[in-house]
């Protein structure tokens, strides 16, 4: 019952893990509020979730455009005056060598993963300090804690929120604002997040990763993450053998570096 009733805001909602949520959680009868640039993906998960709930609001947004998220949210708290949760799904990632990336697809991952990111979580927040309630998740990455091959800029997008979510979650409790941080890390889920990574030129890869044809299907994924935003964990990690990851990084972490330099990660 936890979601029952609960405003609920989702980025990246028209496909794979954002999709899977947005499905699950309207299951759970939670209003929703589901974005992406997608408005004809958008209207297939709106219909889905209206046949479990009474509320799914589209709100078509684009996260590189991060100067306009301000304008959006203020729009879409005059419909909802209060957002209980705000999951920071939407992304985009990589599939290209650091030193074969041009910069611009480098800003261009900053762009969208990190500061459409926080630009909408800073338009959500005063909002919810102002009802001294929330929940504000974000949907991060195993290589948000370590680096791999072919991910540098999606890599460092990633580390970037766990530092500003890491910052922002004590600064909310030295205000005593009885708002909740978490950071939710996926390893390898079946999506189509790989056919739509950038490579070095700034195009899509176009190819399903081998990695993620065999990874956890979304919905395995939104009922475990459902979990960790209930028990309002500080930070998650969810998939298979890979999440062994963080834990190799963190005890031994020469043995690591000697594993990552060889795993194949497409």
């Amino acid at each position: 019952m936890y979601f029952k009733d609960k405003t609920i805001w989702i980025t990246g909602a028209s496909s794979g893990i954002g999709k899977a949520m947005a499905i699950a959680l309207s299951k759970r009868g939670a209003k929703l509020i589901i974005s992406s640039r997608n408005h004809g993906q958008l209207c297939i998960v709106r219909d889905e979730c209206l046949k479990y709930n009474s509320t799914t609001f589209i709100q078509t947004l684009d996260l590189e455009e991060y100067h306009t998220l301000a304008g959006i949210a203020e729009k879409v708290l005059k419909k909802f005056p209060k957002i209980d949760i705000l999951i920071n799904n939407g992304g985009i990632s990589q599939r290209s060598l650091s030193y074969e990336t041009s910069l611009a697809v480098d800003k261009r991952l900053m762009d969208v993963n990190y500061f459409g990111t926080i630009a909408l979580t800073k338009a959500v927040l005063p909002s919810m300090m102002k009802h001294h309630l929330g929940q504000i998740v974000t949907i991060s990455s195993l290589v948000g804690k370590f680096g791999t091959p072919m991910r540098s800029s999606y890599s460092a997008s990633k580390h970037a929120l766990h530092g500003f979510f890491d910052s922002l979650r004590a600064e909310l409790a030295q205000k005593e604002a009885d708002i909740d941080i978490n950071i939710i890390c996926p390893g390898y889920i079946l999506t189509q997040i790989s056919n739509n990574a950038l490579i070095g030129d700034g195009s899509p890869q176009n190819k399903l990763d081998d990695a993620q044809a065999n990874g956890m299907a979304a919905e395995a994924f939104a009922k475990k993450a459902l979990k960790a935003i209930e028990k309002k964990k500080n930070e998650t990690y969810i998939g298979k053998k890979e999440v062994l990851g963080v834990y190799l990084k963190r005890f031994f972490p020469r043995l690591f570096s000697q594993i990552v330099s060889k795993v194949k990660v497409t």
